[in-house]
């Protein structure tokens, strides 16, 4: 049976909204990961024969297939292609799962996976409403659809309200939202202090360590805000922050292994993706780790770590209480409300973390998920090696 296995990963640090990454073009954060890859990979940029990212959004600076862009930004070699993929916030796990194939259907021997977004430079949304408007159109991709109005109605298709839909349902009260989001900051802040994540980021000019992380917020202060939604439960304090960054993964084949003489890090165990109620939006990562589990024929307590995406702490806290997962080895180094989901990088970004906190407690499957737009999520598996 073929193998898929990661071999290298790294990523920036993640910058706030108008932080230290704001002013960089997307492609010279994907040039950096890039560059960086290669040269910890060390091996000849001619030898990858596809380079796929992740990136929302792609209007401007983003436009124009940023994976090539940035693999050419980097000033590797030309005769290698790219291409970039839209699953909304799981654009670049679904990236890791096109490289994976790729190697696991023999076609391909060594694929680069990865992801950028730079959401200070183009606002989450903003591309479609100032692509849309001057052409005459709609603004919304579901607006003006009769097939879509016939199946959903006029119902509001927003992640906020997605959000609240779940704590209504999950019974998942605003209190309940600020504890877990100010553990996902004590994480970080303490994964920062212990150099976690030290050798999965390379420092870009002044930014060496991510910035989303905040070491004087308190459950006061996250009670001082107000809902996002009048009468709701969600604050910002309890949503993922709006950031910049890249991330970027090799992979390889047995044969590329051997012939380019690489250290496997991970072998890619599973991989799958579900859908499930789009108006909702945010709850697939329920019935896809309940597939992913059921395919492979794990269990979650066989499972060492897993990183699922903080988009908002609703969509994590129904998450543990469905899979009955152990909450301590949940997103152990903080998650997206502390650290920032830079779109069409956080997959990318998470796995990259993902496999450096194997290697550094020894264990040895970790797990991946993330709710997306269009109610999906995609499920990774990785087995440390």
């Amino acid at each position: 049976m073929a193998e898929a296995y990661i071999v290298e990963a790294v990523r920036t640090p993640v910058g706030r909204r108008g932080g230290g990454l704001g002013a960089v073009h997307p492609a010279d954060l994907g040039a950096h990961v890039l560059k960086e890859l290669v040269g910890r990979a060390d091996i000849d940029p001619a030898a990858v024969e596809d380079v796929v990212f992740g990136c929302l959004d792609a209007v401007g600076p983003q436009a124009g297939d940023i994976a090539r862009t940035s693999w050419l930004a980097a000033g590797l070699p030309e005769e290698v292609p790219g291409t970039t993929v839209d699953r909304q916030c799981g654009s670049s796990q679904q990236a890791v799962h096109f490289a994976a194939q790729a190697v696991l259907s023999g076609t391909q021997d060594l694929v680069v996976a990865g992801g950028v977004q730079n959401m200070t430079m183009v606002p989450i949304a903003f591309a479609s409403r100032q692509a849309a408007v001057p052409l005459g159109l709609t603004e919304g991709p579901f607006a003006g659809s009769e097939g879509w109005r016939a199946r959903y109605g006029e119902r509001p298709v927003n992640q906020f309200v997605g959000a609240e839909m779940i704590a209504s349902k999950w019974g998942i009260s605003r209190e309940d939202q600020q504890e877990y989001a100010l553990r996902s900051h004590q994480r970080a802040v303490r994964a920062i202090d212990e150099g976690r994540f030290e050798k999965e980021t390379v420092a870009y000019g002044g930014v060496a360590v991510d910035e989303g992380p905040r070491r004087d917020t308190s459950l006061e202060k996250m009670a001082a805000l107000k809902p996002v939604i009048d009468g709701g439960t969600v604050t910002a304090a309890c949503s993922s922050q709006v950031s910049d960054g890249a991330a970027a993964l090799l992979l390889a084949s047995e044969r590329a292994v051997r012939e380019h003489g690489l250290r496997p890090r991970a072998r890619v165990h599973h991989l799958s993706v579900r859908g499930e109620d789009p108006i909702r939006m945010l709850t697939a990562p329920i019935p896809a780790t309940a597939y992913a589990l059921k395919k492979t024929g794990l269990s979650l307590d066989t499972i060492d770590l897993v990183e699922i995406n903080e988009a908002f702490a609703p969509v994590v806290l129904a998450w543990l209480k469905e899979t009955g997962a152990d909450p301590a080895k949940v997103n152990v180094n903080g998650g997206a409300i502390a650290l920032g989901h830079p779109l069409g990088a956080t997959g990318a970004k998470l796995m990259t973390t993902l496999l450096h906190e194997l290697e550094r407690t020894g264990g040895r499957f970790g797990l991946q998920t993330m709710c997306e737009g269009g109610g999906q999520a995609n499920v990774t598996i990785v087995e440390r090696v």
